[in-house]
């Protein structure tokens, strides 16, 4: 399903993947987080809207699976960042959840190990890059690396240009790789995130997502938000760019990365590999056993479907 563009009707008046795009001249600090930039339609539009594109967005990751079964090497990843309560694992289950599992790869990122602490930080993210055929999702990601890394004061010095630099040219590599990354800050408000953290000290359920830590991260919002507009300004590339999406509405988080992603595969252009055998001689094979089945049972094979289907 094509992308409708329109000034009438409920829907995407704008492409996603231009109105999120981080341009020159980005300010996080006017950024309404509370805004449905280019869709116009309420929670229910929204919902339905997913919901139609979730089908579409599991036929193009067959295809890409299916491509890749047939010798083909490209693939996909989505990079989700954002503050605690943002949104990142409701993106891993009610998105990429719309799609067959065994086409995607979830890898969330948080303390090193001290494995992962003798290499090069970009050591593990590496590894853990998608195969061919799949959809990665980093739910958090090699960027932890300029953002909490460098608020919460955990390496010397002031490495963070350096490691722009690092990043941009990884970026670049996995793309000549046949990965296609797909990034997306996920955005919410501060008083949005004190109500998410109330909520899971409400509700039992939630208890196990809840981390003390998430509040003494709230005392440092603007260094935060500080470090995030550096890693716009000096990340985006045309190649991979940022995508910022505002996060206080869930569902229209959820409504813009499926977009992305549909957008993103739909470029791609993933098709059915071509069959690896002669498809009119396995058809004649095939009707030889059926005939022959008939034959042994006095009962062509098409009354004994009809049958077994009643009988269920």
């Amino acid at each position: 399903m094509a992308l409708r563009i329109g000034r009438h009707g409920k829907g995407w008046q704008v492409r996603p993947s231009d109105i999120l795009r981080v341009g020159p001249g980005f300010d996080l600090g006017g950024f309404d987080t509370s805004a449905t930039p280019g869709f116009d339609g309420g929670k229910a539009a929204g919902e339905a809207a997913i919901a139609t594109l979730g089908a579409r967005l599991a036929e193009l990751q067959e295809k890409l699976y299916a491509e890749s079964r047939a010798g083909g090497s490209r693939a996909v990843l989505l990079v989700l960042q954002g503050m605690d309560t943002s949104g990142k694992g409701g993106i891993s289950r009610h998105v990429l959840g719309m799609v067959d599992p065994q086409g995607v790869q979830v890898r969330s990122f948080g303390v090193p190990t001290p494995e992962e602490r003798r290499h090069h930080y970009l050591w593990r993210i590496r590894r853990a890059l998608p195969r061919a055929g799949r959809i990665g999702v980093f739910d958090r990601s090699h960027y932890e690396d300029v953002l909490v890394v460098r608020v919460e004061g955990l390496v010397d010095g002031d490495p963070w240009l350096e490691r722009y630099r690092e990043i941009e040219r990884f970026e670049r590599q996995t793309e000549e790789a046949g990965i296609t990354v797909v990034k997306c800050a996920l955005m919410i408000s501060p008083d949005e995130q004190l109500a998410r953290l109330a909520e899971r000290l409400e509700r039992p359920e939630k208890f196990w997502k809840y981390n003390p830590s998430d509040l003494d991260a709230r005392e440092r919002w603007d260094d935060y938000m500080h470090a995030y507009q550096d890693v716009f300004d000096h990340t985006s590339t045309p190649s991979a760019p940022w995508h910022v999406i505002p996060a206080d509405r869930k569902w229209y988080a959820r409504l813009a990365v499926t977009q992305l992603l549909v957008d993103t595969l739909t470029d791609m252009n993933p098709s059915w590999p071509p069959p690896g055998f002669d498809v009119s001689a396995e058809r004649a094979r095939l009707g030889a056993l059926l005939a022959e089945r008939a034959d042994a049972d006095g009962e062509p094979p098409a009354s004994r479907r009809k049958g077994r289907r009643k009988g269920r």
